[in-house]
């Protein structure tokens, strides 16, 4: 009864979405949009017409005047600094639009103009002080804010009568401050324009990129030829000149220079960004997190205002929330790997029947192909010590050698004795499975890269790095984080593995220490060059081979020890069944045989300690959080094994290498002309084992898609 409990709850209790949710850091947009949801259940509930078209009207002015301040301070935050003296630059740049307009008689043109270039020019003070001269952005900030402020003071003294008494009649004018377009407020399209604006800079332009590499790690921006003196000046420049706009649209609906004009602007619109997710450590951070950290700190200071709290409370509760959200986030930053790590590992229960009995012959109830041996033994070796990691292993038409290496390239070794090799491509990422296509293209599953080709001529292009995202997946599952294995059908459709969508490659031990269905099967169909999930569920879906049928592919699911097939078209498409259950290993790659039967490594062996701890979700959970990770109980994984099976199920033979002396770990074996050619992603070698009774002609190549 117990175990039934434990299963259903490691099973069906998704525990491990609180890890995807953090690791997604929700924390930056769910605590601003939860506020925002309060703010708007208790407004409405306290203060009467608070919905109303006057008071949101208003509200919509306010957030856009202020908007383009929080757009400014959110610029300079990504790019890792901070400005203290907005509220200050905002009165001067209002007392320039007022002095130009009213006093001065400028067109409204000339006068915003003008004023944008004022508060560009206020801006460059910090820029270059920060930016240039490398001074301490909070000291500095803080001082020009007292300069500014002071000159502000000075100014209004003598000016603000003259203002006052001087209105303007320009219809211009007044529309920007008081018209609307379409039912909205003037200012909040002209917002509108400046967030799109905003958002394709820092995601799609070269500027935006440079803005979050200097705010995620200044000396490594600069070591990667990023100008990052003149990128931090200019974005102070384009934080001054926004918070100009914003004075141009404050002096055009208000039209005064009153004395209290930005008292506690810098405390509000930090707030605002802070609240909105706007990382004070620099490198993250988006218009979007601005806009909603905008709204929420406005609806929080007009309901105030509506309950006739006072300016100085209301500046006190902003500062509470400024301090609270500081807090989380500077915490947050120090500390999230170390609770991510805590909550993400979630394993799920699994049960594996009792494993077949492998042992020597005359030894146990060793009978069949499951008789250990030594054949593997004396391979041939090839490219010892020169190659790393070559996980698959794969010949073109003129019996040339191939096999990927950990530095990112794919080696080739020429025929006949493969002693000669070069680098056929650099690709850049571990490259995994491989398959030629009828193009002579070698098409290769590159770890966390995607599904790459390289062309006969050598040229490395991308097949496709992402798929369509699933609706009930809390985690971004869209990028191709562990293409591992692939096989092309008839029509060129490639069919391809991905071990995991929760882990990256170097982190693979600890999917299998979760066992949970994170895998799928992506198909590519270069016919409209569409990626799509095929199957979902997998625990860490590996080796995948078209099946005879040409309808089917049949796929091993590691961590399942078991050999499935799924049928892609025909009668029994989308169906899945199972093939070869309860395996003594770990499957890895499937490839063809000669007889028409198919090739299957097995990475490592199974053995009754893990197997008990599949069972033993808790146990593995504690261990991920209290164990180094070296210590971790894992599977056998020096044993090597290749083993031959039909489409029935029936294993027919077993080829092994006992202590793993010459091939530990075989991830993968391809059958070419009397030889079967082995590869391991632990290993520094290739190996090539004569088959006694295979067919000197068989070439996987020839067999698929024949002579020229």
């Amino acid at each position: 009864m117990t175990e039934t409990l434990t299963r259903l709850r490691y099973k069906y209790w998704p525990d491990h979405w609180v890890g995807e949710i953090l690791s997604k850091r929700w924390t930056e947009t769910a605590v601003p949009v939860l506020l925002l949801a309060m703010v708007v259940f208790f407004s409405g509930q306290l203060v009467p017409n608070f919905y109303s078209a006057t008071m949101l009207a208003d509200t919509l002015r306010q957030s856009g005047e202020i908007g383009f301040i929080v757009l400014g301070m959110a610029l300079v935050m990504i790019v890792g600094g901070i400005d203290l003296s907005v509220g200050s630059m905002f009165a001067l740049t209002n007392f320039c639009a007022l002095m130009l307009i009213h006093v001065l008689k400028w067109p409204v043109g000339l006068a915003v103009l003008g004023t944008l270039v004022f508060g560009a020019m206020l801006g460059a003070v910090n820029g270059v002080l920060i930016g240039y001269l490398r001074l301490r952005a909070f000291l500095t900030t803080l001082i020009t804010l007292i300069i500014f402020r002071s000159v502000y003071e000075i100014l209004s003294l003598q000016y603000s009568t003259a203002i006052a008494g001087s209105i303007p009649d320009s219809v211009v004018w007044d529309f920007l401050g008081n018209g609307t377009f379409l039912g909205l407020p003037t200012v909040a399209w002209a917002y509108a324009l400046a967030a799109i604006g905003g958002h394709v800079m820092l995601t799609r332009l070269r500027v935006g990129w440079h803005i979050m590499a200097i705010g995620g790690s200044r000396r490594s921006a600069y070591n990667s030829g990023i100008a990052v003196r003149r990128t931090v000046a200019l974005s102070y420049v384009a934080s001054g000149m926004l918070t100009a706009v914003g004075g141009c649209f404050f002096a055009s609906r208000l039209a005064t220079a009153g004395a209290d004009i930005d008292v506690g602007m810098e405390v509000l619109v930090l707030t605002a960004a802070v609240l909105g997710g706007i990382s004070l450590g620099g490198g993250r951070g988006s218009v979007t997190k601005a806009l909603v950290g905008t709204l929420v700190v406005l609806l929080i200071t007009n309901g105030l205002t509506s309950l006739s709290v006072s300016g100085g409370l209301t500046r006190m509760v902003l500062a509470s929330i400024l301090i609270a959200a500081a807090v989380i986030d500077v915490r947050w930053l120090k500390n999230r790997h170390r609770i991510i790590s805590k909550v993400y590992v979630s394993p799920a229960y699994q049960a594996l029947a009792p494993a077949p009995v492998c042992a020597a012959e005359g030894e146990g109830n060793a009978s069949g192909p499951w008789t250990l041996n030594n054949k593997l033994r004396a391979v041939e070796t090839i490219g010892l010590g020169r190659i790393e990691a070559p996980e698959d292993v794969i010949l073109d038409r003129e019996n040339n050698l191939y096999a990927g290496s950990r530095h990112g390239d794919v080696m080739r070794f020429f025929a006949p004795d493969y002693q000669r090799m070069e680098v056929f491509a650099h690709i850049g990422g571990q490259p995994l499975g491989m398959a030629f296509d009828r193009q002579d293209n070698l098409v290769v599953c590159v770890g966390g890269m995607g599904l790459y080709r390289i062309t006969p001529e050598r040229e490395v292009q991308r097949v496709t790095d992402e798929t369509n995202r699933s609706w009930s997946s809390i985690n971004d599952d869209s990028r191709l984080r562990l293409a591992d294995d692939l096989d092309i059908a008839d029509d060129g459709r490639i069919f391809f593995s991905e071990a995991t969508v929760r882990y990256e490659m170097h982190e693979w031990a600890v999917d299998g220490l979760e066992a949970r269905g994170n895998g799928r099967i992506v198909c590519y169909d270069p016919r409209d060059n569409s990626t799509r999930t095929v199957l979902r569920g997998l625990r860490f879906p590996n080796g995948i081979c078209i099946a005879s049928d040409g309808q089917s592919i049949l796929f091993a699911e590691t961590w399942g020890c078991c050999i499935k097939r799924f049928w892609f078209d025909g009668p029994k498409k989308d169906q899945v069944e199972t093939v070869v259950d309860n395996l003594p290993g770990y499957p890895d790659n499937i490839n063809l045989a000669s007889d028409g039967h198919y090739w299957l490594a097995l990475v490592g062996m199974r053995g009754p300690a893990y197997d008990l701890a599949l069972r033993m979700p808790g146990f593995r959970k504690r261990m991920a959080k209290r164990v180094p990770f070296d210590e971790w109980l894992f599977p056998n994984i020096n044993t090597g094994c290749v083993l031959k099976f039909s489409e029935k199920g029936e294993i027919l033979e077993t080829l092994w290498d006992l202590g793993g002396e010459n091939h530990p770990m075989i991830t993968s074996m391809r059958e070419h002309q009397g030889h079967l050619y082995l590869g391991g992603i632990s290993n520094n070698r290739i190996g090539r084992y004569k088959l006694g009774n295979a067919d000197p002609n068989f070439s996987q190549y020839g067999q698929r898609w024949g002579a020229r």
